[in-house]
């Protein structure tokens, strides 16, 4: 079994840090604390084929695997965290499931501005009462002639105040196999938001309703009955989101690392002492372990969709990691890793979010749990 990058990834890894380093590091800062969604850098990637990897050609993609653009978002975090989140609304998630599962009307309309950098895609999952009950999701699509009526609401959208469409999860009938999802265009008569409202990580949330929405029958990517092709596409996005939570450790890893190297106290530097030498080690080896389990859910995709048990593991662990690793690098740097002048603090506050998102820690223990035993646990009453 051979853990090295073939030469192909390689020379790949090289070029996009390359790329970052011209483009990216320049602003790093800037960015970290900047609101709404970075286009700008959007388009830089589009132009460098940076959108897209994992899209078929056919879709207009570059035709990559996942693992390449899990070796993307490493290397443009290690420049520029924040450009990161492009990298994952350009490759994971909700793109990917209209790619796969988009008809070709809805991919030449939609994906084209998506893959060039112009617009970005927001997935409308979460409710008031659905969070990691997602099944529990209220929003109902009612046949209404040619099309459907959505009603509903939705919280806690990435990107939903700059977003040009919602690939909203939505009830056509009852139960499990009721559900399925459409594309709302966010300038749609009914559709509004409620106030903005910041969260730790420094993006915004508004609260996103739908008032009798009128969506054609053509704009329906999955009908009832397409949950579970659902899901297995978010377990993408769960890999985007292990894959950040990691790159954003290991930045405050080395960023912590050079701070130990330089940094004199009691007249000699501080990585000489036994205690930060020991956070060290234990930094290394978390965020090395965490890395193979996501190379693993990432090469071992079976079409292009990870394993639900191989994408819950690496989750768990890369949260931990990535968290952990930015959490003890802030306390190595003290005063100055608490300080927004260190991009530390930001790798911080991301980390803790993705704790939560993209199916909270507890959900991946839970997931894990079922497969040990191989069997499902029901969490309702």
């Amino acid at each position: 079994m051979d853990f090295n990058l073939s030469e192909q990834e390689q020379q790949f890894t090289q070029a996009v840090a390359g790329f970052a380093n011209r483009h990216l590091a320049a602003g790093a800062l800037g960015r970290a604390h900047a609101q709404g969604f970075p286009f700008d850098v959007a388009r830089l990637m589009a132009e460098q084929g940076l959108l897209g990897i994992t899209i078929p050609e056919s879709a207009g993609g570059i035709g990559g695997r996942l693992f390449d653009a899990i070796l993307a978002i490493e290397q443009i975090a290690a420049v520029c965290p924040r450009s990161a989140d492009v990298i994952q609304a350009g490759n994971f998630g909700a793109i990917r499931v209209l790619a796969e599962f988009g008809s070709a009307r809805q991919q030449e309309q939609y994906l084209t501005p998506l893959l060039a950098g112009d617009a970005v895609i927001a997935i409308g999952m979460t409710e008031p009462e659905a969070g990691s009950a997602v099944t529990e999701l209220k929003t109902t699509a009612t046949a209404d002639g040619d099309g459907f009526r959505i009603n509903g609401a939705k919280v806690f959208t990435s990107h939903v105040t700059d977003a040009a469409m919602i690939l909203a999860y939505v009830r056509f009938g009852p139960g499990t196999g009721g559900i399925g999802s459409v594309l709302i265009e966010s300038d749609a008569e009914g559709v509004s938001l409620g106030q903005p409202v910041g969260n730790l990580g420094g993006e915004t949330w508004a609260q996103l309703y739908f008032n009798d929405v009128y969506v054609p029958a053509e704009n329906v990517v999955l009908g009832a009955g397409g949950f579970k092709r659902q899901i297995a596409g978010f377990n993408v996005e769960r890999l985007g989101n292990s894959a950040r939570a990691l790159a954003l450790g290991r930045f405050a890893f080395d960023i912590a690392r050079d701070h130990a190297l330089t940094r004199q106290q009691f007249g000699r530097p501080i990585c000489e002492f036994q205690g930060l030498q020991w956070k060290f080690a234990d930094m290394k080896v978390e965020l090395e372990a965490a890395r193979l389990l996501l190379y693993r859910a990432a090469n071992n995709a079976d079409n292009g969709f990870p394993s639900a048990e191989e994408t819950a593991i690496a989750k768990l662990a890369c949260n931990r990691a990535g968290f952990n690793a930015a959490n003890e690098a802030m306390q190595v740097m003290g005063a100055a890793g608490y300080s927004q002048d260190s991009l530390v603090e930001y790798c911080f506050r991301r980390t803790r979010g993705w704790m939560i998102a993209g199916g909270s820690l507890e959900m991946m223990k839970n997931r894990i749990a079922e497969t040990v035993f191989e069997r499902r646990f029901s969490q309702r009453p």
